[in-house]
């Protein structure tokens, strides 16, 4: 096992990361390597049988100890921040999520599992402050989404993109702004809204209630303006989350996918073939925007979203409707007058600005040819 530690880089030596972790005799301590996490402003922390502990920055995985873990220290490490509710679910399910405070500086949304017969975690840092649309530096139209008294919002991306945050920033916007009722059904919940004009019901799956689709059709009858659906996982969840923004309300969810065409298949797809016709036609009715993004590296350390941006308009209504999401790409393209961003004209103008290397942009482009004739441009 030990052999496999070389696998992963050592933080450089003159971060000094290795002496400010005092390991015990009887190993690690949580609040040591928590401190870690939140002193470094990495996005994560993994704990795993065989390895020193690690955490990852601006997306690398680095070791931040020399002492490898064993079941031992694994055991003490992570029941120290189950309650005894998540052991009981981890002990029948070999595995279980759920969030973590740490003195009041930050969150933390854990996953606790099982691999190779033996505990591990994942540790994802919430930071405690939402960021604003402006300080994420995401498109200006969000704010326009906000102000929707009803449809579709979706923010699409890969698992650690980012795609909370945004929506905590929406969210967040309307919160201070607006005196609406907002249901989120989260799993589990990672940002606390503050008190604000609006009321704000924070449920987790498994503390609050139990199942998805229960969850939402029960919100439908809590009187609610704004409902964000933690992720649209199944079948149950996105019929779900369509008819409640059907119902005249607005519904803000996350997909893992990687574009606005790919997400609108996505959904459709979990349908049966004889119902598609018509979840085309409510989809193309409901949906108003979608924003698909990455988290790229930026030159000096750090990481900025990268956002694709659909808006929903008549063009864009009727290619759903009739089926060809094919089209959609070109309509983005041409559409920026009304607010359409490229995903790659994004990319491009971090590049042009000196924000982002090439060869990094070109890691993340899903078209490398129309990336640089835009950097060209």
């Amino acid at each position: 096992m030990d052999s496999q530690t070389n696998d992963v880089p050592e933080l450089k030596p003159e971060e000094a990361v290795d002496t400010s972790i005092k390991v015990k005799a009887d190993g690690y301590k949580i609040e040591d390597l928590l401190d870690v996490v939140v002193g470094k402003d990495a996005s994560d922390l993994h704990l795993a049988f065989g390895y020193p502990p690690m955490i990852r920055i601006d997306g690398k995985l680095l070791k931040i100890g020399t002492e490898v873990l064993n079941e031992k220290h694994l055991q003490k490490l992570i029941y120290s921040v189950l309650p005894d509710s998540k052991k009981e679910l981890y002990e029948v399910n070999k595995e279980v999520d759920l969030s973590y405070a740490y003195k009041d500086e930050a969150r933390f949304r854990v996953n606790v599992y099982h691999e190779r017969g033996n505990m591990a975690a994942a540790f994802r840092l919430i930071p405690s402050k939402i960021r604003s649309v402006e300080d994420l530096q995401l498109p200006v139209m969000l704010h326009e989404f906000t102000k929707l008294p009803q449809g579709l919002i979706l923010v699409t991306g890969p698992t650690g993109h980012g795609k909370s945050t945004s929506l905590a920033a929406m969210l967040q916007e309307i919160n201070s702004k607006y005196s609406k009722h907002i249901i989120t059904i989260e799993d589990p919940i990672e940002y606390i809204y503050p008190k604000g004009l609006s009321l704000v019901d924070q449920r987790e799956m498994h503390e609050d209630t139990h199942d998805w689709s229960i969850a939402l059709r029960s919100a439908l009858r809590q009187d609610p303006d704004v409902v964000l659906v933690g992720e649209m996982r199944d079948f149950e969840t996105i019929a779900a989350t369509i008819t409640i923004a059907e119902t005249g309300h607005l519904v803000f969810a996350t997909l893992h996918t990687n574009s606005a065409a790919q997400s609108i298949d996505r959904i459709i797809d979990v349908f049966p073939e004889h119902q598609q016709a018509q979840i085309r036609a409510q989809l193309a009715n409901i949906i108003e925007g979608i924003v698909s993004q990455r988290l790229v590296p930026i030159i000096g350390g750090g990481r900025r979203a990268v956002c694709e941006l659909l808006v929903a308009t008549s063009a864009v209504r009727n290619t759903i409707r009739e089926g060809k999401t094919f089209q959609i790409d070109n309509i983005i393209q041409t559409s920026s007058d009304v607010g359409m961003i490229p995903f790659d004209k994004s990319l491009a103008a971090l590049v042009q600005e000196g924000k982002i290397s090439l060869e990094d942009a070109q890691e993340y482009t899903l078209r490398p040819e129309e990336l640089i004739k835009y950097v060209k441009r």
